[in-house]
């Protein structure tokens, strides 16, 4: 009976139709745990799709628990950013359900670039994973408590939804 539950969540697996990047009009919400050295937090996103591989948003951030040296307010913590990606999951054609996006973005803190990944298993649900980089520095001045926050990579992990 066990080979057979298996056989048929591995067909209805793979025969399921959820394309995870379908172009213009495309929507994807996702939501998960910010980690970066000096803090953790909340990461949401949302992209719109402008085309068949480019996608256009929006990510905001909230650090949650901050090194106790660094005195934070509520606008230290708070990060809003305009995003664009290149969505090449369907040129890499690994999977209908996989979509790698390199990308860039401008925040209220920094200029930065980001890859991701998301892997849907039904048409609404997945998962997805992201690394963030800055580009240009948001200071040099090691006394901003921003120096510290994003100034560094940082690393997204959490839930995917197609709207």
């Amino acid at each position: 009976m066990k080979k057979i539950v298996l056989i048929v969540a591995i067909l209805a697996f793979s025969y399921s139709h959820s394309q995870v990047f379908e172009g213009k009009g495309d929507q994807k919400f996702q939501i998960g745990a910010n980690f970066q050295d000096e803090a953790t937090g909340i990461n949401i996103t949302y992209d719109y799709g402008l085309g068949d591989n480019i996608s256009v948003g929006v990510s905001s951030s909230y650090a949650l628990g901050i090194d106790d040296r660094l005195d934070a307010d509520f606008g230290d913590r708070f990060d809003l950013k305009a995003r664009f990606n290149a969505n090449i999951g369907n040129v890499l054609n690994i999977d209908e359900n996989f979509d790698f996006y390199p990308g860039l973005s401008l925040s209220l803190k920094n200029f930065g670039g980001h890859i991701g990944a998301r892997y849907f298993f039904s048409d609404g649900f997945g998962i997805y994973t992201e690394a963030a980089f800055p580009l240009a520095k948001y200071s040099d001045d090691k006394s901003d408590v921003g120096y510290y926050l994003y100034n560094q990579f940082t690393l997204n992990i959490g839930a995917s939804f197609n709207l």
